[in-house]
């Protein structure tokens, strides 16, 4: 009854005569029954793994895709019974659930796929134009100026690409870590602003923060990656030579915020917006709001992901709110302050 894993007991007809509470936690059934187990029972796979395990009186291990009431990935393993148990169980199941290991492995095979297409692109690139310079052009000056000016644009490109990649590696190690020390994110804010000034292209960022604002614990070099991130994002979707308005206050609760001390941070900026369906997918990795957005003004796809990571890491929350045609708003609630 009280094992950790999901356990069944069958009687000769292979009905259910027994279930643990980890069983009928995890099929949504009422305390002491085995409950209708009717779609677990009729599997084909697990309806195998115990006319096996009985003809041969050995363990069958068998895997099983229950599409109903909520979809699932199990492991199970029929374990025949000689002599019977003294209710007459003559098989005893043994289930594992893996259905968030299974969907971790199809993220991380998504992953895989997206990122060696985003390398793949900017270096079939470069191949071209290599080939083009070798050849054709290898005499055109002004082609030849062109052409390195392109290559050297996708070259950088990759680069960011794989620092993101490196970077949100490290991050996703880091994360069961709480962080150490202090930051004061006033100062950050300010620091990275001045560092973006030749990508803002004459658009203004406007701050408006406290001298000094403390965050404890934090790490301060992630934390400076989440303000560059979140301002590169405003830029790049921002109007040209627009406004970018970032700020910083010491908050007690609010509308969606956790109802203690802490640090809020918005950056806002007055781009096109985004529509309400894909504000819950934005932070999933080479996710797009439109095909080629990011491409075009020079994202990776992977930045929202990054600071969806670094704010877990500081059980902090992200807020995104966006009205379309009136920019967007990046939130992010830091604990202390």
């Amino acid at each position: 009854e009280n094992l950790p894993d999901p356990l069944l007991v069958l009687a000769e007809d292979r009905s259910a005569l027994r279930a643990n509470r980890a069983a009928r936690k995890l099929f949504g059934l009422k305390s002491g029954a085995a409950g209708d187990l009717a779609a677990l029972l009729r599997h084909p796979a697990l309806a195998g793994a115990v006319e096996r395990a009985l003809a041969e009186q050995t363990a069958q291990g068998t895997d099983l895709h229950l599409p109903v009431p909520v979809a699932r990935e199990l492991h199970a393993q029929a374990i025949p019974m000689n002599p019977p148990l003294a209710d007459g169980g003559r098989v005893v199941v043994v289930l594992s659930d893996r259905t968030q290991m299974r969907a971790v492995e199809r993220m991380r095979a998504d992953f895989v796929a997206n990122a060696s297409h985003e390398l793949r692109t900017p270096l079939a690139s470069l191949i071209g134009f290599i080939e083009t310079l070798r050849g054709p052009a290898q005499d055109d000056e002004e082609a030849r100026e062109r052409f390195l000016g392109i290559m050297a644009t996708q070259s950088e490109r990759m680069r960011m690409l794989i620092d993101d990649l490196l970077s949100l590696s490290r991050i996703e190690l880091s994360e069961h870590q709480p962080p150490q020390g202090e930051a004061d994110v006033a100062e950050l804010l300010r620091a990275e602003a001045v560092a973006l000034e030749p990508l803002a292209k004459g658009t203004r960022i406007e701050i408006e923060a406290p001298p000094v604002l403390l965050a404890s614990p934090a790490d301060a070099e992630q934390l400076a990656q989440v303000l560059r991130n979140l301002l590169e994002n405003a830029l790049r979707h921002g109007k040209r030579e627009g406004l970018v308005r970032a700020s910083l206050t010491r908050v007690t609760g609010g509308p969606r915020l956790p109802n203690r001390p802490g640090i809020l941070l918005a950056v806002a900026d007055d781009g096109p917006g985004i529509p309400r369906e894909h504000i819950p997918r934005l932070t999933e990795r080479f996710y797009r709001v439109e095909q080629g957005r990011g491409r075009g003004t020079g994202g990776t796809g992977l930045g929202l992901a990054i600071v969806k990571h670094i704010v877990n890491r500081h059980r902090g929350q992200l807020i995104i709110e966006s009205d379309p045609g009136n920019g967007a708003t990046f939130k992010v609630w830091l604990p202390g302050g």
